[in-house]
């Protein structure tokens, strides 16, 4: 593994997100000294905050999933999850409703989803569950250290047994298929392959290894941090604050000051100079590469994933059919993916993702008042350069019009609290393309051959974030920063935690 060279006592990392808050709790439990630079007035970075009006809104993931990885950070600098974290489990993980009038319910426990799959499929296809999960986590016993879990210097670093087992598993197939093998419900199909989006990717295009995606939401589990999604990046900087890192709020980078391939201090926007040995870029790449004057070298430019418009809302009332987390399938699938991923335009069916954190915490919204996340997918800024000041409030008007007419009636007269985000806004928050995605998961942009965190032509700056290894998502950011230490500190972190995560039973939504 090529890591930083010369001295690596004190790191400078350029972003309190969740990469670069992993970042520091590694480098700190490795000894070295940490100064966290933020531009925002408090930590979170795309796992954002905002509050209007009595409502606690998330402004990113709304997902969180292995919580182990948390506890792996904080047990770095010997903290426990238990002692940062009051993490919730979502029952169901999931809640699928389709246009045919059904409802599927995603249960992380195999008896209660064989039981779900048995009711609206049959026998067949609840024993083809029972294969399922069984072939999910063997995709991610295999790849979660060989794969996801590893730095690469190069495509070699990737031959191996594990290589061999992953090809056996049909890792590298495709993923549709893949779970059509199991399942002769299309409903079935779709509810244990959408993840892929996450990945930038049509499921039918997506390698069969991000599997482990699925792994991730249906076998592991879903969980909910009481406070909301925030409470995990304060969790994770209270520990590194308290570990001894620096944290510098309200702070931008300008530019890094280099001496030859050497990175020698960070200068900020408000003049101040922050000598370092080291820096850990957390910034979408193009900004990353900006900082370190870095032209990368691809044979073709870095494809980036759809976006996404999001719509929060803060209502009087709920509806008994919603649970923390609702899909909402529209009755085309695969037109779908064509018009955001490759035409560029609007869904003309959209599925859509409503999550109702109050439905576990109701202390995110005022007394009597409900928090929804309504999150549609849509063309990055790239693919799809739409005029997004004119086009956001027409869509949003048509997202009202598809909700209430999948059985959200009066969701429009409800709403006491609005506020729409688009992928011009993802844009003037420094993201590539207006999409807060990352770099989709091309079969080009995935292990080896996915941009890297260590760059050559500098000596001791690496990136972390869901740009570089391994990905997107919370685990695989949360990765990427103890990847991104790894580089740094010249040898493989300890693997310290084991899961305990505290888990209290909250009710199952009806």
């Amino acid at each position: 593994m090529r890591t930083v060279t010369g001295p690596t006592d004190h790191v400078v990392v350029v972003g309190a997100g969740l990469a670069g808050l992993s970042a520091a709790l590694h480098l700190l439990g490795a000894g070295r000294r940490v100064t966290v630079v933020e531009r925002a007035d408090g930590p979170g970075g795309r796992a954002g905050r905002l509050d209007l009006g009595g409502y606690r809104i998330d402004t990113g993931p709304t997902v969180l999933t292995m919580p182990e990885l948390v506890e792996e950070a904080l047990a770095a600098v010997g903290e426990s999850l238990t002692d940062r974290l009051d993490l919730l489990p979502v029952h169901p993980a999931y809640r699928a409703r389709f246009a045919d009038g059904s409802r599927i319910d995603v249960h992380s426990d195999a008896e209660a989803m064989e039981a779900e799959v048995r009711r609206v499929a049959g026998p067949r296809d609840a024993e083809g569950y029972r294969r399922l999960r069984r072939w999910l986590t063997e995709l991610y016993e295999v790849e979660r250290d060989r794969f996801i879990g590893a730095n690469f210097d190069s495509p070699l670093d990737l031959l191996g047994p594990s290589l061999a087992r992953l090809a056996a598993l049909r890792g590298f197939g495709r993923l549709g298929p893949a779970i059509a093998r199991f399942f002769a419900d299309e409903r079935l199909r779709r509810l244990f392959s959408f993840q892929a989006l996450y990945a930038g990717v049509p499921p039918r295009q997506a390698l069969g290894a991000y599997g482990v995606i699925p792994y991730m939401d249906t076998v592991a589990g879903v969980y909910f941090p009481r406070g909301g999604m925030r409470a995990l990046p304060d969790a994770l900087a209270g520990a590194a604050e308290r570990a001894g890192a620096e944290f510098r709020y309200r702070t931008s980078v300008a530019w890094l000051e280099r001496i030859g391939s050497r990175v020698t201090a960070v200068r900020t926007s408000q003049g101040e100079r922050i000598p370092c040995d080291a820096v850990v870029l957390t910034p979408d790449l193009p900004t990353a590469y900006r900082l370190l004057g870095h032209a990368p070298r691809r044979p073709v430019p870095v494809r980036w994933s759809p976006s996404a418009v999001v719509l929060h809302l803060g209502s009087d009332r709920t509806w008994p059919d919603l649970a923390h987390h609702t899909v909402l399938f529209g009755r085309e699938w695969d037109r779908t993916f064509t018009e955001i991923i490759h035409d560029g335009r609007l869904m003309s069916d959209p599925s859509l993702l409503v999550t109702r954190p109050t439905a576990t915490d109701p202390t995110l919204a005022p007394e009597g008042r409900q928090l929804y996340y309504v999150l549609a997918p849509c063309p990055n800024l790239a693919t799809g350069p739409l005029d997004w000041p004119r086009v956001g409030p027409a869509y949003r008007d048509e997202l009202m019009r598809v909700l209430e007419a999948r059985g959200l009636a009066g969701l429009d007269a409800s709403v006491e609290l609005e506020h729409l985000v688009t992928p011009a806004d993802w844009a003037r928050m420094g993201l590539a393309a207006g999409t807060p995605f990352s770099a989709a998961h091309t079969v080009a942009q995935t292990g080896p051959f996915r941009p890297r965190n260590l760059l050559r032509g500098v000596d001791n700056a690496v990136l972390a974030g869901c740009g570089t290894t391994p990905g997107v998502g919370v685990p695989p950011v949360l990765i990427s920063g103890r990847l991104a230490a790894q580089r740094v500190v010249g040898t493989t972190l300890p693997r310290r935690s084991t899961p305990t995560t505290r888990s209290r039973p909250v009710p199952t939504s009806p």
